[in-house]
């Protein structure tokens, strides 16, 4: 038997993975589409409240690991029975007005900057996998890693197949680095929170966006760069859709917008 021939380290390819909320976006991607999905009927005014008053704890202070298993108690009770197809429609037809301005300036032009050193972007959250991967294509994303429902018969269950939450990221960027031949001592990371210390330290380059408060103690304590991104814009024009989930976005990304993020981000590490 011949044994699997794995890149050498010149060789590896190099990816750079980024938490969603608050990282890349000024609000957790969830909550923005409770409007839209209250307005189709998929969630009444009571739930709407409590994902508002979730999200206000969230901004304020972040999520703990108790918080986050609320969280996620609370989603799966609430997505059950909800159809597939209609969820996915009504996040590809709101994403324009939800989320284009609220993408942070500084990440784009992070993303742009890793892009045009060759590297991959991928968006890894704990959010809905029907959430998160229409982001991603906006943002121009090679991958997304995020939280898969059970479905049957075209409905969630409210079970979880898979959790993209703590020591799950890790699980999934370790399964993508094996496919893709990623040397993870190589990567980058990027988050808000302590809950995604265990994605950070997965990888050579970790940095701390916006960490809560015990982020910030791991990262200077491990001497981990700290980046404050603080300007959400609307950024729609700075990226080409590559489906049809993301029809509206039509303005391609133009060779100035890509070296002004390379710029942009360089003048940020100088200050850092």
């Amino acid at each position: 038997m011949t044994a699997t021939k794995r890149p050498s380290a010149e060789g590896a390819r190099v990816a750079a993975f980024f938490d969603l909320d608050k990282t890349v976006i000024a609000k957790s991607s969830t909550y923005v589409f409770s409007k839209p999905f209250y307005a189709q009927g998929l969630l009444n005014r009571r739930a709407v409240l409590e994902s508002s008053y979730a999200h206000f704890l969230f901004m304020l202070s972040g999520a703990d690991h108790d918080q986050m298993e609320r969280m996620r108690a609370n989603l799966t009770n609430m997505v059950a029975g909800w159809d597939v197809e209609q969820v996915k429609s009504i996040v590809a037809e709101t994403l324009h007005d939800v989320v284009d301005p609220l993408i942070y300036a500084e990440a784009a032009d992070l993303i742009a900057d890793h892009k045009i050193r060759g590297h991959d972007v991928v968006i890894v959250s704990a959010s809905g996998e029907e959430i998160v991967g229409p982001i991603a294509e906006v943002l121009g994303a090679s991958h997304t890693a995020a939280t898969r429902m059970v479905v049957e018969d075209g409905c969630y269950t409210g079970e979880v197949e898979f959790y993209c939450y703590g020591a799950g990221k890790v699980t999934a960027i370790e399964k993508l680095a094996a496919a893709e031949g990623y040397d993870l001592s190589r990567c980058f990371a990027y988050s808000d929170s302590v809950t995604d210390l265990p994605m950070l330290s997965a990888v050579g380059h970790p940095t701390a966006v916006n960490p809560d408060r015990n982020l910030r103690r791991e990262a200077v304590a491990k001497g981990w760069p700290i980046l404050t991104f603080s300007n959400p814009v609307s950024l729609w024009a700075r990226f080409q859709s590559p489906s049809s989930t993301t029809l509206a976005a039509t303005a391609a990304v133009g060779l100035s917008a890509v070296v002004a993020g390379a710029i942009s981000y360089r003048l940020l590490r100088r200050r850092r």
